[in-house]
């Protein structure tokens, strides 16, 4: 009975430093001061989980290159790929709700409402018009088709500059997000590394306007792991073929 003892003591501190475990606290996105309880942690290689306290800190067995999935209701779910096993603080946003359809079966009409000037009237008789209101609408047909010179250019046009504006703004998104130093958080990348990263996984208009929103945290995991993959050659980035002088 003494020996068996001094056994399960001589045990107990190899199964205890055995395991590795990862903490954090998780807060509201829009309200950083905001901690999050009854978050729902899981741990996709080992299957483990656990949630939040009502201080919104959580303790989970983990590894390094372990996934671990956030998810709670009202808010998107986010995944964080383990580079280390360091205190952690997550930031989980809100999800925006969408208004069901409205079947409307009768409406009346103010006639105020009705009968009020349409404020881009103006617009489209200078339009219709060639540009000068004192001219008559212009109404000649050439082979049953009105004249309205270039309203359909305008129309291009309008449609370019939206285009532009779009890609603009999708463009800031991803400055904004896809940083040094958010990368630099998760995966330890710097100098040339980092800088050949950024170059090649740099995500796509594509890939951030068919997610929304995009999940910069989990992509960048996602990177990391296919940049683990890639042989020293396949990391640096090929110089381009001098020009040969004529």
């Amino acid at each position: 009975m003494y020996k068996l003892i001094i056994l399960l003591l001589l045990a107990l501190p190899i199964g205890v430093f055995a395991q590795t475990v990862t903490t954090g606290t998780v807060f509201d996105f829009s309200k950083k001061n905001l901690s999050l309880p009854g978050v729902s942690i899981r741990n996709l290689n080992s299957k483990k989980s656990t949630s939040t306290n009502k201080d919104g800190k959580y303790t989970i067995s983990a590894n390094i290159g372990d996934l671990l999935e956030f998810s709670a209701v009202g808010y998107h779910t986010d995944t964080l790929y383990l580079t280390n096993l360091l205190n952690r603080t997550i930031y989980l946003p809100v999800k925006t709700n969408s208004l069901k359809d409205v079947d409307i079966k009768a409406v009346r009409m103010n006639s105020q409402i009705t009968d009020a000037k349409d404020p881009l009237a103006e617009k489209y008789t200078l339009l219709s018009t060639g540009g000068n209101l004192n001219r008559k609408r212009m109404t000649d047909k050439v082979g049953g088709l009105s004249l309205n010179l270039g309203y359909g250019k305008y129309k291009r046009q309008q449609r370019k500059e939206a285009d532009l504006e779009e890609k603009e703004m999708y463009q800031d998104e991803i400055d904004e997000n896809f940083t040094p130093r958010a990368i630099t958080e998760l995966t330890k990348l710097e100098g040339e590394e980092l800088k050949n990263f950024m170059i090649i996984y740099r995500p796509s208009i594509e890939a951030v306007k068919g997610e929304r929103p995009f999940r910069y945290a989990f992509y960048i995991s996602r990177a990391f792991a296919a940049w683990n993959k890639l042989t020293p050659q396949e990391r640096k980035l090929q110089d381009l073929p001098k020009l040969k002088a004529n």
